[in-house]
């Protein structure tokens, strides 16, 4: 079971990844509405797993995920994203992204991007992103 930072500025978005997080058997320890917020409870409860979207207000989850990393090396950040969004998604990733689903978000792959992470050192999806 992985604790997990669930982040967007969506309340639909942040229920529906909740659901899914919990229905896969890991623990939604805590929920932001935006990349400065994130920061803010990423060092308060130090989750193993981030769910992080990428366009929010106040700062979004590609320089969200630029600032957490510097800080946190060991930190594990699955970016959701919209198609037409692969520029910033390819800049999470350099940011130290360590994967990305895209929406319509679904139960297999939020366990898929959770089990490359966490149970296989192959992340496939993210390399293929960046050699495009």
């Amino acid at each position: 079971m992985l604790n997990v930072l669930v982040v967007d500025d969506a309340m639909i978005m942040r229920r529906s990844i909740k659901t899914i997080l919990k229905e896969l058997g890991h623990n939604v320890i805590a929920e932001a509405k935006s990349g400065k917020e994130a920061i803010l409870l990423y060092n308060k409860f130090l989750p193993d797993l981030v769910t992080m979207d990428i366009t929010m207000p106040d700062m979004d989850g590609v320089t969200a995920v630029k600032l957490l990393k510097e800080e946190h090396l060991d930190i594990n950040v699955i970016m959701i994203t919209s198609h037409g969004q692969e520029d910033m998604v390819r800049k999470s990733i350099k940011n130290g992204a360590k994967g990305y689903v895209l929406k319509p978000i679904s139960k297999e792959k939020i366990k898929i991007s959770i089990d490359k992470i966490f149970y296989n050192s192959n992340n496939c999806d993210t390399e293929e992103l960046l050699d495009d």
